[in-house]
């Protein structure tokens, strides 16, 4: 939290571009809830929305930011609800970004957002909605080879076990299909 907060105070950021403020503001938002400081994460999450929509083309933006956009943003913006407890604020930013997000071009990040996703929908207790979410991530995973996207498909898994004898269709052949590129990644 001390690294993201001291790169929001200092002269580094006051000379970004708006979308170099973005992405820094929303890490620091996300370390902020990871501390519990809720107050603090929504106003710095506010500050990068602002950050970002001042961003414009012909700003001399370094290339290392060149990927994020609005729904970078919300996906980053997810997390920080998510480790505030509040799952249905995350959910929303999920969405949000996976209804912008370019996926042909971020196929990887495109999947490790919609495995979020099913995730918030199940702890919530949408098994239903998180399968079909989780239906579209495995879709997504041709042409994907990466450890996030991995680690994304193990906790569909996980999160399915307790539901795997229940009876529960669209959860076994979530199961089964997960089980299926974990063979074909591994």
């Amino acid at each position: 939290m001390d690294i993201a907060t001291a790169s929001v105070e200092h002269k580094r950021y006051t000379l970004a571009t708006p979308r170099e403020r973005a992405l820094l503001g929303v890490v620091q938002a996300r370390s902020l809830a990871a501390a519990g400081r809720r107050q603090e994460a929504r106003a710095a999450l506010l500050r990068a929305e602002d950050d970002l929509a001042a961003a414009k083309p012909g700003d001399d933006e370094p290339a290392r930011v060149w990927f994020f956009s609005e729904a970078s943003l919300a996906h980053e913006t997810a997390r920080t609800p998510w480790a505030l407890g509040d799952l249905q604020g995350a959910q929303d930013e999920f969405w949000r970004s996976v209804h912008t997000r370019k996926t042909d071009a971020f196929g990887r990040t495109h999947v490790v957002t919609l495995g979020y996703l099913g995730a918030a929908q199940a702890s919530q207790g949408n098994v239903e909605a998180a399968c079909s979410t989780w239906a579209q991530a495995l879709d997504s995973m041709n042409g994907v080879h990466s450890g996030r996207a991995r680690e994304a498909v193990i906790t569909m898994r996980r999160v399915l076990s307790p539901y795997r004898n229940r009876g529960i269709s669209a959860a076994a052949e979530i199961d089964e299909r997960a089980k299926a590129v974990l063979r074909r990644v591994a």
